[in-house]
């Protein structure tokens, strides 16, 4: 979601609360385009992983994408839904799960390849 510049994502563990899920990951967008995208990042880089969805429902409108994953729920919603739905205050009891800053995150240097020059060889 994020790489897509996703807004106010927030992940949620409902598990006590519901059979439905084991969590919840809401964010916000824009518009409908970025609603889409931000679904169709999602469901790409869990699908290079193995993990299909169940169901994907709300892509058409683009006002609110629902994407089941099964244990994961993942809820992309334009900014007015959001405000108007408030999935956060319906789950207000669900434990807020920190959702670690890219920024904090070491990034290794990528690693040079040693380059040898071959050394010329004399002829006799």
């Amino acid at each position: 979601m994020l790489e897509k510049k996703a807004l106010d994502v927030q992940v949620l563990h409902v598990a006590p609360l519901t059979s439905i899920a084991d969590y919840l990951v809401i964010g916000s967008a824009e518009s409908d385009r970025q609603t889409r995208a931000v679904a169709d990042s999602i469901v790409d880089e869990l699908s290079r992983i193995g993990q299909r969805p169940l169901s994907i429902e709300g892509t058409a409108s683009g006002q609110w994408v629902l994407i089941d994953f099964g244990d994961v729920v993942a809820h992309v919603m334009r900014q007015d839904s959001r405000s108007h739905y408030a999935l956060e205050r319906l789950w207000n009891d669900a434990q807020r799960v920190r959702i670690p800053d890219e920024s904090s995150t070491p990034i290794a240097p990528p690693k040079r390849r040693l380059v040898r020059k071959a050394s010329p060889q004399k002829t006799v």
